[in-house]
């Protein structure tokens, strides 16, 4: 008895090493209330914004491309400095497969089923798309689940809860809260010394979007009360285009822009020599020639809404790496706003040295500044 006993204990024992262990099933709820069934972390991703990988890569780090099986175009057409960056330090980056954009309908659902993806994550602006098209039901279909992300349209609402998703996906939850800490605490060393401050005077700021990227839009695209207009309003500034728009992309008419008189303007830029038809942008971005970059941003304040303004007579025009706009690394920003619209309340921070040691402490790429401009009597 006692060695049948044995026998059925050992070759229950034996069964148990034999199976596999299944996977346990984690749901999420991603950026649009949507909840998600999924195995975590993640063995395939398919990252439907390639600029994801600015986020991604603070939790991965040197092994960001591990269980990355594609990714959409956008990186290498918008953001190619950036591109540049990671080629170099990742060579395989050249033959990883892309995709193309939901929205644009370049996007190929057989294409991204040949690549056996667990997820795709897309921006939050993709999903009526991918809704109306019927990939997000297809996709489903073929056992890919979407994820939904957010670091543009609403990103105070959005962001830290898209930075806490691909720490899920990703299995790097301890990483994306170190993450999300550094970033409120390089915030607040502007919204604390702000507060304590008191009644300060704002100044009016208009903040245009991408200005020479295209003929076809000589001016004046903006941002309303989120993403960039919240970056102004958080660094002590108003946003000149709140009193007029409440969505977060929008339009005034040179006109307005006279009427306001702002004391400060700043520029979206960044390479988009791919992309542009003009070639009058302002190129900042990783490792730009802030010489080149100068003469850009004075050729604009040319144009007939500019040329008069108080911030232009005063010298207070500044460009911005455009990709702030999507990427949650908007504490750089607003240190720098903060130090040009009160240099006397921020005149010790160093925004630079902020983006070179978040550089040094999350990413795998070594830092290259360029990341701003001013003309120059507006350098504070």
């Amino acid at each position: 008895m006692i060695l049948n006993r044995a026998i059925l204990v050992l070759t229950a024992a034996l069964l148990l090493t034999a199976t596999p262990a299944v996977a346990d099933k984690t749901t999420i709820t991603d950026v649009t209330g949507r909840q998600v069934e999924l195995d975590l972390p993640a063995k395939r991703v398919l990252v439907g914004e390639a600029r994801q990988i600015h986020v991604i890569a603070a939790l991965k780090g040197e092994h960001l491309f591990d269980t990355i099986v594609g990714w959409r175009d956008d990186m290498i057409k918008k953001d190619p400095d950036s591109y540049e960056a990671y080629r170099e330090r990742f060579p395989a980056l050249e033959s990883l497969p892309q995709t193309g954009y939901i929205p644009s309908g370049t996007f190929s659902l057989e294409g991204a089923i040949a690549l056996k993806p667990d997820i795709l994550t897309l921006n939050l602006e993709a999903q009526k798309s991918a809704q109306e098209s019927g990939i997000e039901e297809k996709a489903a279909a073929a056992g890919i689940a979407i994820v939904y992300l957010d670091f543009r349209v609403d990103p105070a609402k959005n962001s830290e809860k898209s930075i806490e998703l691909l720490g899920s996906i990703f299995g790097e939850k301890t990483k994306a809260a170190e993450f999300i800490a550094y970033r409120r605490a390089q915030i607040a060393l502007v919204t604390e010394r702000l507060a304590k401050a008191g009644n300060i005077v704002r100044p009016k700021v208009f903040i245009e979007r991408s200005p020479g990227i295209s003929g076809d839009n000589v001016c004046c695209r903006t941002f309303g009360p989120a993403n960039f207009g919240e970056m102004v309003e958080l660094a002590g500034g108003h946003n000149i285009a709140t009193d007029v728009i409440s969505t977060t992309f929008g339009d005034l008419n040179p006109e307005q822009i006279v009427v306001s008189n702002p004391d400060h303007v700043i520029v979206t830029g960044a390479n988009w020599a791919a992309e542009s038809d003009i070639n009058q942008f302002v190129h900042v971005g990783r490792g730009a020639d802030p010489e080149n970059a100068r003469t850009k941003l004075e050729a604009l304040m040319e144009r007939p809404a500019f040329s008069s303004l108080a911030a232009v007579k005063n010298g207070k025009v500044h460009a911005v790496w455009h990709q702030f706009y999507g990427v949650p690394y908007e504490f750089v920003p607003i240190q720098q706003f903060a130090k040009w619209f009160h240099p006397d309340l921020f005149g010790d921070l160093d925004p630079d040295k902020t983006f070179r040691e978040f550089h040094e402490r999350f990413l795998p790429i070594i830092y290259r500044p360029g990341y701003f401009v001013s003309l120059p009597a507006g350098e504070e």
